[in-house]
């Protein structure tokens, strides 16, 4: 077991309370607004009941790593959220909505009290959840992520998605070609390039519901309206070393809804930290598991 940087969270008095409006626009083809989806889900495993919720523009792929290492001892559902890879796409993208999804994929498969697991995005989706209805969950773990506003962070990516044009591309090296003229990173374009798949024509195509991502951006990068509920089960916080995505200014927002929050640092890794360091990752969330 690796050695552990850990506080305990410690009351406060200020409640937090944020407020965020959803995006209404209509798209005829799509699922109608606040309709309960049925996504696109993957079980493994036998054993207490835990979901896996990815990050933005990801997929359930993202967390394969960790599904595979947590199935040799429980039952892991995965999932695709709204909008993301082979889940429904809709017009909406709020916190409230996606957490409804995650209730319907709990009901579906009839688990009792599952632990949330999110990153990112997932991360806040799974704070909606669990602080909207904490006697159906037993736990949450959030990944690298707070119940705060955050500026935009993804600046090249929604440009990239605004400008990609799939006529002509009918290999992933030239969508990765015309990629680079809006992200940088390698690492960055190769998650986009996961949600690309082949269309009819040969040509890859956006899987993953690009323009209302792009549209809703304000509202998936604004804090869940957690509403001054209170989670009051077990939960913990990760957050990479390298990452400022959870900051200590952020620690008042994190108590006011989940007051036996807990922190946990991952060495050497950034806000992907499930594949900076996935053994210290796993080794965090398996000691917590443990511990239910």
């Amino acid at each position: 077991m690796p050695c552990r940087q850990v506080f305990q969270c410690q009351q406060l008095q200020t409640k937090y309370l944020h407020m965020c409006a959803g995006n209404r626009r209509r798209y005829g083809h799509f699922e109608e607004a606040n309709t309960v989806l049925q996504l696109n889900t993957r079980v493994q495993g036998e054993g207490p009941a835990i979901i896996l919720l990815h990050g933005l523009f990801g997929s359930m792929d993202n967390m394969g790593v960790i599904a595979r290492d947590l199935a040799a001892d429980y039952q892991v559902v995965s999932v695709d959220l709204r909008n993301h890879g082979h889940s429904p796409h809709t017009p909406t993208m709020t916190y409230p909505d996606m957490a409804t999804d995650i209730g319907a994929v709990a009901d579906r498969y009839q688990l009792d009290q599952p632990v949330l697991v999110g990153h990112s995005m997932g991360g806040k989706v799974a704070m909606q959840a669990v602080t909207a209805t904490p006697a159906r969950y037993k736990a949450v773990v959030v990944g690298d992520i707070a119940p705060v506003d955050y500026p935009s962070r993804h600046d090249q990516v929604l440009a990239a998605l605004h400008n990609y044009r799939s006529e002509g591309i009918t290999s992933r090296r030239q969508a990765d070609e015309q990629l680079s003229s809006f992200v940088a990173e390698p690492g960055v374009r190769q998650l986009l390039i996961k949600s690309l798949h082949r269309d009819n024509d040969g040509f890859f195509k956006w899987r993953m519901n690009a323009a209302v991502l792009r549209d809703s951006y304000p509202v998936i990068s604004a804090a869940p309206p957690l509403l001054e509920r209170q989670f009051t089960g077990p939960t913990l916080f990760v957050r990479g070393e390298t990452s400022d995505y959870v900051l200590p200014e952020y620690e008042q927002a994190i108590v006011a809804s989940f007051p036996q929050a807990v922190l946990q640092v991952v060495p050497e890794a950034g806000h992907w930290l499930h594949v900076d360091n996935p053994a210290f990752f796993l080794a965090f969330l398996r000691e917590f598991l443990a511990a239910l």
